[in-house]
């Protein structure tokens, strides 16, 4: 089996990138939309019409406001899980995930990306959207973690608990980083985090 880097998939079409930024753009509306006046301000309606698109066009993609505003979340997991599996086989498995996780954020936040976190962890309305995405990407994460270390999620634990272990570094890291106002950048505190884990749980470390 070649150590290579996973190899990517097929660029996507025209049609499917007009998809993709249609929903991305539908997205960051809805965020937009929802920072400046707050969620329960902002209809579906407001949504489609800032966008460009009819109704039906946004409910084709996203049955809820919620699901919209959280979408973004999806397409940083996605970035994620892609950054993993293009790592090098032959590179450590706790090194492969850090190096992924810290790739999403390749300069420190701006002020509306800070924002936009508080929203989604302050608002009542988004917390089942966000549930949701966590369980996605964790379940991906999950998966390549499997394929990279030869195993599958039905026949061996360390997988799922390996990404749900790296999501709550994660998340406690972030918010940490928002709640303390320390001097430290995100990358740094991300980096930090990933590396006080690796040394209290070698076991999970020592996977690959």
């Amino acid at each position: 089996m070649s150590t290579s880097p996973t190899q990517a998939t097929e660029a996507p079409g025209l049609r499917e990138r007009k998809k993709q930024a249609t929903r991305a753009t539908l997205s960051a509306v809805a965020l937009r939309l929802a920072l400046e006046r707050g969620i329960e301000q902002v209809t579906v309606e407001e949504i489609a019409q800032a966008a460009n698109v009819s109704l039906r066009t946004f409910r084709n993609y996203f049955p809820t406001k919620a699901a919209a505003i959280v979408d973004l979340a999806h397409n940083r997991a996605d970035s994620f899980v892609a950054a993993f599996k293009a790592r090098s086989a032959k590179e450590e498995l706790w090194s492969a995930l850090t190096e992924a996780l810290l790739a999403l954020y390749p300069e420190e936040p701006d002020r509306s990306w800070v924002e936009r976190m508080r929203l989604l962890r302050n608002e009542p309305g988004l917390a089942a959207e966000e549930y949701k995405a966590d369980r996605a990407v964790q379940a991906r994460l999950a998966d390549a973690i499997a394929e990279r270390t030869g195993s599958t999620v039905a026949s061996d634990i360390m997988p799922g608990l390996t990404a749900a272990l790296v999501l709550a570094t994660a998340h406690a890291a972030l918010e940490f980083w928002l709640r303390s106002g320390a001097g430290t950048t995100l990358r740094e505190t991300l980096s930090d985090a990933m590396r006080r884990v690796q040394l209290n749980v070698p076991r999970a470390m020592a996977m690959g």
